[in-house]
C-alpha cells in the first residue's frame, strides 16, 4: 500500500487544485488576483501554524532553510502566480489552460538537463498524449485562438517555465528537505510578497479599510484555497516530488482538466460533449502510462543518487 501512496497524492493534488477553480471564479467577482492570492496564503500560514502549535505538525526552519529555499519557493509560487495572473488577464483562461498544459513537456526536458533522470520513449509517448489530450479539449472549446497577445504569451510562457523549473527545485530539495519544511516556506514567502504588493495597491488606491471587508462573503472560498488548495496540495505535490521523477509528477497536474470538467458536471449541471471525453481518455491514458513504464525500481533508485545527500536534515 506504502508504495501507492505517491500516486494518491498525485491524484489527490488533482481533485484539490481541479475543484479550486470554482472557488477562484467565485472570489474574483469580488477582488482583484493579488489581493485574493495575499489572503489565501495568509489563510494557509495561519492554518499551519495553527497545527504547529497544536503539535500536529513539526517544523523546525532555520534563516538558512528559508535562504536555501527561497529559490524553489520564488518560482512558486511567486512567479508562477504572477505571471499566470498576468497572462490570463491578456488573453484568456482557455488559452492560459493551453499553454500551461506544456508544463511536463518542459519539466521533462530539464529533468534531462539538471537532474539526468531521463525517461523512456514510452513515457515520452504518454507525456505527449496527456498534453494532447489537455490542448484537444480547450482547443475544441474555444474553437479559435486568433488575436492572441503576444505580451500574454509571453507571460504564460513564463508560468510554464517557473511550474517547470519547480518541479525541479523541489525534487531537488528533497533530497535535504521534508515536504512539509519546503510547503511552510513557499506558504511564508507568498503570504509576504502577496500581501505587500495587495496592501501596496490599496495604500496607493486610498482604501486601506477594504482590505478585510470582504472576509465575511468569501470565508469559505479562501479557506478552500488556503487550507486545501494551497497547504494540503502543495504538501501532497511536494511529497510526490520527493518520491518519483519530476516528470512522472508533473503529468498529474493535468488531471485538474479532468477534475474542472466533472465538477462542471456535477455541481453545475454543464454538458460533456464528446471531444472532452476524447481528451480525457488522453489524459488518463497518459498518466497511467507515464508512471507504468517509468524506470524498474533499481534504475529509478541509480538515477535518484544524483539526489542523495548522507545528511538528511529538518527530519521532524
Amino acid at each position: 500500500m506504502i508504495k501507492y501512496l505517491p500516486y494518491l497524492a498525485g491524484i489527490g493534488v488533482a481533485l484539490t487544485w481541479g475543484f479550486s477553480f470554482m472557488f477562484t471564479r467565485g472570489a474574483l467577482d469580488y477582488l482583484d488576483p493579488f489581493h485574493l492570492l495575499g489572503l489565501r496564503f495568509a489563510a494557509a500560514v495561519a492554518t499551519m501554524a495553527l497545527l504547529r502549535m497544536l503539535g500536529i505538525i513539526k517544523i523546525k526552519v532555520i534563516p538558512r532553510d528559508y535562504l536555501n529555499l527561497l529559490p524553489l519557493a520564488f518560482f512558486q509560487p511567486i512567479l508562477y502566480f504572477a505571471t499566470e495572473t498576468t497572462g490570463v488577464l491578456l488573453t484568456s483562461a482557455s488559452y492560459a489552460g493551453m499553454m500551461i498544459a506544456i508544463i511536463p513537456i518542459f519539466v521533462a526536458i530539464l529533468a534531462v538537463l539538471i537532474l539526468r533522470e531521463y525517461p523512456n520513449r514510452l513515457q515520452v509517448v504518454f507525456i505527449l498524449a496527456s498534453v494532447a489530450g489537455v490542448i484537444f479539449i480547450i482547443y475544441m472549446d474555444t474553437q479559435s485562438i486568433a488575436g492572441v497577445n503576444p505580451l500574454g504569451t509571453l507571460a504564460l510562457l513564463g508560468a510554464v517555465a517557473a511550474a517547470a523549473c519547480y518541479n525541479i527545485a523541489s525534487r531537488k530539495a528533497s533530497a535535504n528537505y521534508e515536504p512539509i519544511h519546503t510547503t511552510w516556506v513557499m506558504m511564508v514567502v507568498g503570504a509576504v510578497t502577496f500581501n505587500i504588493i495587495s496592501l501596496g495597491q490599496h495604500l496607493s488606491a486610498g482604501n486601506m479599510g477594504a482590505y478585510l471587508t470582504p472576509m465575511a462573503a468569501l470565508w469559505t472560498s479562501v479557506l478552500y484555497l488556503g487550507v486545501v488548495s494551497s497547504v494540503a496540495a502543495f504538501f501532497m505535490y511536494n511529497y510526490l516530488l520527493s518520491k518519483v521523477t519530476a516528470a512522472q509528477g508533473s503529468v498529474f497536474a493535468n488531471m485538474v482538466t479532468v477534475v474542472a470538467i466533472s465538477a462542471g458536471v456535477i455541481f453545475r449541471g454543464e454538458t460533456v460533449f464528446w471531444y472532452q471525453l476524447v481528451g480525457t481518455a488522453a489524459i488518463l491514458t497518459g498518466v497511467w502510462g507515464t508512471n507504468r513504464f517509468a524506470p524498474a525500481p533499481r534504475e529509478y533508485h541509480e538515477a535518484e543518487a544524483v539526489l542523495e545527500n548522507p545528511l538528511k536534515q529538518n527530519k521532524p
